[in-house]
């Protein structure tokens, strides 16, 4: 099993900018897939970010590429997301994912992890006009 926190949420005005954390523990693996998920009411769950730990690589959707960064701490176990630029679509509940098995995440990587992922509890983000 894998333990995740976030933290880091909170109120912000548009143009904003917001740092999200990731604390994993339990039996995490050195190299797999870590992502953040986000969730509007109403909504569909949406992939955001994703990065493969081993090497760094990271994805994501068109719909925050340039204002979002995800990155790593290994020896914190911790991931980040960096969110900048934000707009009021931005509101949402922000969970943090961790794929269940050893690999990279893949173009599939959204879908891998909503099906095969330890979950946090989530952090809400909330963006005003």
């Amino acid at each position: 099993q894998v333990q995740l926190v976030e933290s880091g949420g909170g109120s912000v005005q548009a143009g904003g900018s917001l740092r999200l954390s990731c604390a994993a523990s339990g039996n995490t693996y050195s190299s797999t897939c870590m992502g953040w998920f986000r969730q509007a009411p109403g909504k569909e769950r949406e992939g955001v970010a994703a990065i493969y730990t081993g090497v760094g690589s990271t994805y994501y959707p068109d719909s925050v590429k340039g204002r979002f960064t995800i990155s790593q701490d290994n020896a914190k176990n911790t991931v980040y997301l960096q969110m900048n630029s934000l707009k009021p679509e931005d509101t949402a509940m922000y969970y943090c994912v961790a794929q269940s098995f050893r690999g990279p995440c893949g173009t599939k990587w959204s879908r891998l992890l909503y099906e095969h992922g330890y979950w946090g509890q989530g952090t809400q983000v909330t963006v005003s006009s």
